[in-house]
């Protein structure tokens, strides 16, 4: 039962599996259970992972409870740093040590999914969450991590936001998902618009939806588009075949598609320069 659970078992799945409470208080003695919270036992292991902290603190929370917030944002790689602590969604009031609770009597169905073993809130909802406690900067980030990692879109999180149109912080994620919000999310994309700068040539909107999902730079009045490809999250064959969905998607509205590596913009960017003035040379569409 633990091996499938990130090394936790609860006092229910113990009694229902024949363990009778005197065989539960001798395995505790024995420390073959350790108890860390109220009927949640980690199976003889001291240094639980952060899948296990993660999900000890949502057994701990009975049933339909979820992980939720910036611990739910980092689990799916959303927002960066060091781990948060647990964070926790429970229909009803519930109390662990180290775990930050809150009470929903909302809870949809359609906002739960499993995540590495975990119950947690699906990554569009996360997202709507996280709009009330992120700066503007840091949620669009987080955003453009779901599209890149998940392929969450806006789409999905205004459908969340569509049925929780009074949560903090909703007017600041629709900004984020308009485009509204000028932001650089990677070094590659800093450095390539400091290029553009130093070359005198116009700067494109950046992370803006087009055609349904975010694009990373374009500039609508040429009908252009340019998808910066960094190793980190291009490596995969998922990676390839979303980036030629992209490149079709760019040519089906009209544009004109170009796509630079970290090679073309740190270590030979005259090309792509010259490229990109011919390009922008033609004036407005």
């Amino acid at each position: 039962m633990a091996r499938g659970a990130h090394g936790w078992v609860t006092r229910a799945e113990l009694l229902r599996a024949g363990v009778s409470d005197e065989e539960i208080r001798e395995r505790l003695r024995r420390g073959s259970l350790i108890r860390e919270y109220a009927g949640v036992y980690r199976v003889g292991h001291q240094a639980p992972s952060l899948e296990a902290r993660y999900l000890g603190a949502v057994l701990a929370c009975g049933d339909r409870a979820l992980l939720c917030g910036r611990a739910a944002g980092y689990l799916f790689g959303a927002i960066k740093g060091l781990a948060p602590p647990p964070e926790v969604m429970a229909p009803t009031e519930r109390r662990a040590k180290g775990v930050r609770t809150h009470r929903s009597r909302t809870m949809a169905h359609r906002d739960a999914t499993i995540y590495r073993g975990i119950p947690v809130t699906t990554l569009p909802r996360t997202l709507v969450d996280l709009a009330a406690v992120l700066g503007a900067d840091e949620l669009a980030r987080a955003c453009h991590e779901a599209g890149v990692r998940h392929e969450t879109t806006p789409a999905q999180v205004e459908a969340v936001l569509r049925r929780r149109p009074k949560s903090p912080g909703a007017a600041k994620l629709r900004a984020v998902l308009s485009g509204d919000v000028r932001v650089t999310l990677s070094k590659l994309e800093r450095r390539f618009l400091a290029l553009l700068r130093e070359a005198d040539l116009q700067l494109p909107e950046t992370n803006r939806p087009a055609g349904g999902r975010r694009v990373d730079c374009r500039w609508p009045d040429h009908r252009l588009t340019v998808e910066l490809d960094s190793y980190t999250y291009h490596r995969s064959r998922h990676a390839w075949e979303q980036d030629r969905r992209r490149e079709r998607e760019a040519y089906a509205r009209g544009d004109e598609f170009r796509r630079y590596t970290y090679a073309d913009v740190f270590e030979r960017p005259a090309g792509m320069l010259a490229e990109l003035r011919t390009l922008l040379a033609t004036g407005p569409l």
